[in-house]
């Protein structure tokens, strides 16, 4: 699996919103997306207006070419996008090990 990793700033005052559109875009937008696994969203405890999206991938392409070159992506872009007071920043993670306690 790989991990997406998308640092968002969010403008000022639309917390709730942003958060409803990405559950809105999960719903509809992601789920149905070819290679997707899962996604988290966590909000920032020292900087409030900063998100991080974990979202798992079968492969590194089911992202990068069946998700990002796809219609779906513009949708998804359209419900989160508006909220964006930046570019977020986009990287992906592949596995070493993990371990649960």
């Amino acid at each position: 699996m790989i991990l997406e990793i998308a640092l968002i700033d969010i403008l000022p005052g639309t917390h709730a919103d942003f958060e409803a559109a990405v559950a809105e875009a999960v719903d509809t937008v992601l789920r149905p997306a070819s290679g997707f696994v899962n996604l988290e969203l966590r909000h920032g405890v020292e900087r409030s207006d900063s998100y991080v999206l974990l979202i798992g991938w079968a492969s590194l392409e089911d992202h990068t070419i069946g998700f990002r070159e796809s219609e779906s992506f513009v949708k998804w872009r359209e419900l989160i996008g508006p909220y964006f007071a930046g570019a977020p920043q986009v990287d992906h993670w592949s596995e070493v090990f993990s371990t649960i306690l």
